[in-house]
């Protein structure tokens, strides 16, 4: 009798990585979170993970978008590297399922930060194993970071950051305004802790509105999206 192979195995995330591993500690290491594990987990693979990609995302910038200027360029890369945006890309990639494949007895958390550092602990595994196999691990590494960011780059208007990174431009609508700096303030929290809701208001002198979200930072940047409106909307 043969037995089906998981959906959820290492080797579909391979498939979908378009990288097959020699190295399979690697990729067991860059899922294995540190809740999970007494021995090595992927904190260290999350740190050359996150610099791979601020470098990938930047040289695609650099060779795609002449028209743009550092600034520019710094806040987009922000957008594309957020928390969220990652946490969007590790679930397209199936990685909350290969987490919980790994670990069966002692699921790791699922929410987005730590599967963000589970997607840039991949990066890091994959360019390590290339390295080691002869390959180019930068390229094999920008590739995978091409086939995702690229057509994001290319259409992006020069104000494609305004709604997507609100903290960021509520801050610098304030100071252009002469407005006080943002204040954010968590006005409850609720839901058990596996969902939990958060309540933040953001305000700017007089001016203040509230959002609701599934982490504080999600909540914080609703309510600065919301907060952005009535303060260009009042000028």
């Amino acid at each position: 009798m043969t037995t089906a192979r998981r959906p959820d195995s290492l080797s579909d995330l391979e498939a979908r990585l378009g990288h097959p591993f020699a190295d399979r500690a690697l990729l067991q290491e860059a899922l294995t979170h540190i809740s999970a594990s007494k021995g090595r987990d992927n904190q260290r693979l999350e740190f050359l993970g996150d610099a791979l990609l601020n470098f990938a995302v930047a040289f695609l910038l650099h060779r795609e978008r002449p028209d743009w200027q550092e600034g520019p360029m710094s806040k987009f890369r922000g957008v594309l590297v957020r928390t969220d945006s990652l946490h969007e890309w590790a679930l397209d990639l199936g990685l909350d399922r290969a987490l919980t494949a790994t670990h069966p007895r002692k699921a790791p958390p699922m929410g987005p930060k730590p599967l963000a550092d589970a997607l840039e602990a991949i990066l890091a595994a994959l360019f390590l194993d290339a390295q080691a196999s002869g390959q180019d691990g930068t390229a094999v590494v920008l590739a995978l970071v091409e086939a995702r960011f690229l057509e994001p780059i290319r259409s992006a208007a020069p104000e494609a950051w305004a709604r997507l990174d609100p903290k960021t431009t509520l801050q610098e609508t304030a100071a252009r305004l002469g407005r006080p700096a943002p204040v954010y303030t968590q006005v409850s929290q609720s839901g058990p802790g596996h969902a939990p809701r958060f309540t933040v208001r953001a305000e700017v002198g007089a001016l203040q509105a509230e959002a609701c979200g599934p982490s504080r930072k999600r909540a914080e940047g609703d309510a600065a999206r919301r907060l952005l409106d009535l303060l260009t909307g009042s000028t």
